[in-house]
């Protein structure tokens, strides 16, 4: 630190006296005391630390901004803060024991269909119901973690339903900024990989359809770059398609896309999508996805 409080000496009697160089070696002692404790005291109390899950939160926290807004370290550490995503995890577990209830018939905004499916499998009956709830919940948790709100379609693994028709309206009545339908595929045996589908214009969804291909090519990237699955070389182009036959995407209100995590008849891809630590890393792309969606970073 420069210290400014230090002078050159004016013109004067040749000699000071004892006391008068007493004060002066006193007067200095004591600016660059002064200086000292500065100079200890001069780190931020409101700067970026480590904290143990690798995110950035702030020492201390700053004053708030005139305007009442979030500070920046707030958005740092709670990206997501007074976002609202919805997360659909597909089918249900105990799908296969109510037949009639799956074949009810629902308007899918084009067409009639089945209220719901039992979902697909792996070859050794891993059902693809566990593996949806499974990724939600650890989506779930990062989301309310960045400080999101999470609106679930489902809470267990252990029921039955609900309808597509419904699981749309839960999202679009909780007025989410996001909706992510999460499934895996039953593709043929030799192929491999994940498949993002968009919606196609048919009304309800006209206005989220341009957001909507966004944030499916947001996820769509954080897959490649943040999980071990690969594009689809069996449905689908560049690991994207666009279907106007599914319920949640033709009556969408808000932003959604529905991803097709792998093929679970493939070995290869079952291998992984039963694995919890490669269901762990998927919804930690979605996280990214969602995030870099609603936030732009």
């Amino acid at each position: 630190m420069t210290d400014h409080s230090r002078r050159t000496a004016p013109a004067g009697p040749a000699r000071r006296t004892l006391l008068q160089q007493a004060a002066l070696v006193l007067t200095v002692g004591l600016v660059t005391a002064g200086c000292a404790a500065s100079a200890a005291g001069s780190s931020d109390p409101g700067a970026a630390k480590t904290t143990g899950t690798g995110r950035t939160a702030s020492a201390a926290p700053r004053q708030t901004p005139a305007g009442g807004g979030p500070t920046s370290s707030t958005r740092t550490a709670r990206p997501l803060a007074g976002k609202i995503v919805g997360v659909d995890p597909g089918h249900n577990g105990l799908n296969y024991t109510d037949p009639a209830f799956l074949d009810r018939q629902i308007w899918n905004g084009r067409e009639w269909e089945n209220c719901n499916t039992t979902g697909t499998q792996t070859a050794s009956g891993y059902s693809e119901a566990q593996f949806n709830f499974n990724v939600a919940m650890y989506l779930a948790a990062d989301l309310r973690r960045d400080g999101a709100r999470v609106v679930l379609t489902r809470t267990n693994n252990h029921g039955i339903g609900p309808c597509v028709t419904r699981r749309i309206q839960i999202i679009d009545q909780a007025h989410a900024d996001v909706g992510i339908e999460i499934h895996a595929d039953g593709g043929p045996t030799w192929g491999r990989g994940f498949t993002v589908l968009e919606p196609v214009a048919d009304g309800p969804n006209d206005r989220v359809i341009a957001a909507s291909v966004r944030f499916g090519s947001d996820v769509r990237s954080a897959l490649l770059a943040d999980s071990p699955m690969q594009m689809s070389n069996y449905y689908g182009s560049n690991g994207i398609i666009f279907r106007n036959n599914l319920t949640g995407l033709n009556l969408t209100t808000v932003p959604n896309v529905l991803i097709e995590c792998g093929n679970m008849a493939s070995a290869a891809d079952a291998r992984l999508l039963t694995s919890p630590a490669v269901q762990r890393q998927i919804a930690r792309a979605l996280e990214a996805a969602i995030i870099r969606f609603l936030t732009g970073s």
